[in-house]
């Protein structure tokens, strides 16, 4: 895959609306760490975290190049859910302390799950839900009720 430098690195983008990318960009470094790429004017940034990265838009996809003619980018209303991101993150409680230092809505404090996770989830600013994921061993899916299937 050739590299350019305007596009993140990452194979899988969430590309997530706010009302005010500059807000939601200075929010998310705060409460969450992650560090911005990239500045699009003021409707478009990209944030890096760990080796992933997420894009923040407030544009319609039609106003570009490419466009599908989908629809308009709309942030999600409140106690609406209709995606979550999962992060993976070093350590969840360091993480989650961060959080409700910097007065974040907790959805779920951290726990411990069969899976071999410890997750939190939060939501954002613009009503986006997070995950914070840190794993704490490798599991065998058949042991909780998965199906492991190998890729090629």
């Amino acid at each position: 895959m050739l590299i350019n430098r305007s596009m993140p690195q990452a194979v899988v983008i969430p590309e997530l609306a706010y009302r005010d990318v500059a807000e939601a960009t200075v929010w998310l470094r705060d409460a969450f760490g992650f560090e911005e790429r990239l500045r699009i004017g003021n409707h478009r940034a990209q944030l890096a975290v760990g080796e992933g990265c997420v894009i923040l838009t407030q544009r319609r996809p039609e106003q570009g190049a490419g466009s599908t003619g989908a629809g308009e980018f709309r942030a999600p209303m409140r106690g609406e859910v209709t995606h979550s991101v999962i992060v993976r993150v070093e350590n969840v409680d360091r993480h989650h302390a961060r959080a409700v230092q910097c007065d974040v809505q907790i959805i779920r404090p951290p726990a411990d799950y069969p899976y071999g996770e410890r997750q939190y989830t939060a939501e954002d600013l613009g009503g986006h839900v997070w995950t914070f994921s840190q794993t704490l061993a490798d599991v065998d899916p058949a042991t909780w009720g998965g199906t492991l299937f190998n890729r090629v």
